[in-house]
């Protein structure tokens, strides 16, 4: 088996790291000594996170917050809306016609925060002390398929691989671990994993204060090559508890709370209504999935599958539960990510009368005075798992068990702890199971890694596909492509065929919320759904 293989088990585990720090969003109840009250900001924007900061390494995860990384650290490339990669720390790049060798051009007078040069030195210590714990980073498909890394001169440099991988240049832009550290912050054996000396990035802000588990408090960073933050500082308060958060941000001792889950939303909602505040959501940055075992016999008929798609109202069920802040999906992925946007697929709408119809058809009947349907002696029964800590899945859940129960299906729903949700997916120990993809800047490549992968749940969800062996191909082959147009041909033929065959029904687009003092302007949210929001906002003094 290739290393690119192995590495798609040890990515999934990562991956997940990576969006449960993202989904961990919220703020804090300690003010430090430091006045943040409304008209004392002395141009500081104060928002608040659930748990401390981390240790503002950029080659490591948890529990460094991907957030603060971002403030520091700088990528190569970075991601922008519609998936369009531009310049960041590397002006250009070129990529060789055999897709194996890229090139980079990178940006002159760029200095760290201490003032030493950001070069092409620099940027190969990072990424062999990166390669040198390839085993840590592997979730990231790119790494496991360096072969070289090379500094051409001063401001060049050369990374080439041992196979075509399209994503590289995608992937560079993630927060981490592919972030560049100053000559200071390595320790003395040069291996990062273990810790920094000290956090010295190239990036906008600099940590000034720091004191675990209550704040910190980022300045801006006066010598920054690029745009220059607005504001002069970024408070950093810890607050675990939601509520206590927003309690603080109604008295004003927080100018915003944003992100994922930060505050639920009927609190969003009740806020926004009173018209004291300001108010962002964002466009969506993943779908929200139904994703079905055909091995179960029940669901392994393409009709009955269907048929479940059919017998709920989706637009309502999700304009009830999220309040309208999220939308009904009709896509597996949604289409501002790359290669998502022309997919053709099969339209199923609410309509309990041919949902009913292809259960009759698949032979699963309802007798006289029973309310659930039968087949060859066994019931039309089936489990939902849910992650018990997340109220929209609960309340969807407990929908879609009173809407299929008018078609005649029996669902048991039952909840979970997100680790076990996580590791019972995993197992194949399930029904039915809510999941969502990653956003950007992982998508769509990641996915599909995701769904091609043995020892994961997709794999067994497409199962009674009769083309998945030829789906699984077409999904290894994608990453490979150098060709544009053969590339985006296959992830429609992909996309289109995994959605149509209904082991993966889409529910409905997630998007973050933002919500701000009157005095906070120019807030917009990143398209890179890691990065930090930071840079262009103001505050009216």
């Amino acid at each position: 088996m290739s290393k690119g293989k192995i590495s798609l088990k040890i990515k999934l585990t990562f991956v997940f790291i990576l969006i449960l720090s993202t989904l961990l969003v919220g703020c804090s109840n300690n003010n430090n000594g430091e006045s943040t009250s409304k008209g004392s900001h002395d141009n500081m924007l104060t928002i608040a996170w659930p748990r401390d900061v981390g240790e503002m390494n950029p080659h490591v995860y948890n529990p460094s917050q991907l957030f603060a990384q971002s403030m520091v650290y700088e990528p190569l490339v970075s991601y922008q809306a519609g998936g369009k990669i531009k310049s960041s720390l590397a002006k250009s790049w070129e990529i060789s016609e055999d897709g194996k060798v890229y090139t980079f051009h990178l940006r002159e007078g760029v200095k760290f925060s201490d003032g030493t040069d950001f070069n092409a030195e620099i940027v190969k210590k990072n990424f062999d002390t990166i390669l040198n714990n390839a085993k840590l980073h592997s979730w990231l498909g790119f790494i496991t398929k360096v072969s070289q890394t090379e500094v051409v001169d001063k401001n060049t440099f050369k990374l080439t691989l041992t196979e075509p991988y399209y994503p590289t240049i995608q992937e560079l832009a993630v927060v981490r671990p592919v972030r560049f550290l100053g000559e200071a912050g390595f320790p003395k054996d040069g291996d990062t994993s273990k810790g920094i000396v000290k956090p010295v990035g190239t990036g906008p802000w600099i940590l000034e204060k720091y004191k675990a588990d209550e704040y910190a408090i980022y300045k801006r960073n006066e010598n920054y090559w690029g745009e220059l933050p607005k504001v002069a500082k970024i408070k950093v308060k810890v607050i675990p508890d939601a509520e206590t958060r927003v309690l603080a941000f109604e008295k004003g001792d927080l100018d915003m709370i944003y992100g994922e889950g930060v505050i639920s939303l009927d609190t969003f909602k009740q806020l926004k209504s009173t018209g004291k505040y300001e108010t962002s959501v964002s466009e969506p940055i993943a779908t929200r999935q139904l994703v079905m075992n055909t091995k179960t016999e029940q669901l392994s008929d393409e009709r009955v599958r269907e048929a479940l798609h059919y017998g709920f109202n989706k637009d309502a069920m999700v304009e009830g539960v999220t309040s309208g802040l999220e939308e009904e999906a009709d896509h597996i992925l949604p289409a501002n990510l790359p290669y998502t946007n022309d997919i053709d697929v099969k339209s199923v709408g609410y309509d309990v009368e041919k949902a009913k119809a292809l259960l009759d058809k698949a032979g699963w009947k309802l007798p006289k005075g029973k309310t659930v349907r039968e087949k060859d002696g066994k019931l039309l029964e089936i489990e939902l798992m849910y992650d018990s800590a997340e109220s929209i899945q609960k309340a969807m859940a407990e929908t879609l068990q009173s809407e299929w129960a008018a078609i005649g299906v029996k669902l048991n729903i039952v909840g979970v702890e997100l680790a076990d949700q996580v590791q019972r997916f995993k197992d194949n120990k399930f029904d039915i199971n809510f999941f969502s993809n990653y956003g950007a800047p992982y998508d769509p490549h990641t996915f599909l890694n995701i769904v091609a992968s043995k020892g994961y749940g997709f794999n067994e969800a497409i199962s009674a596909y009769p083309n998945k062996d030829e789906l699984i191909k077409q999904m290894v082959k994608v990453p490979q492509t150098t060709d544009e147009k053969e590339r985006q041909q296959l992830y429609a033929s992909i996309l289109k065929s995994l959605q149509d065959q209904g082991a993966i029904i889409p529910v409905s687009y997630i998007k973050k919320t933002a919500i701000y003092q009157k005095n906070v302007t120019n807030f917009k949210f990143p398209a890179n759904r890691d990065e930090n929001p930071f840079t262009g906002i103001s505050i009216k003094q």
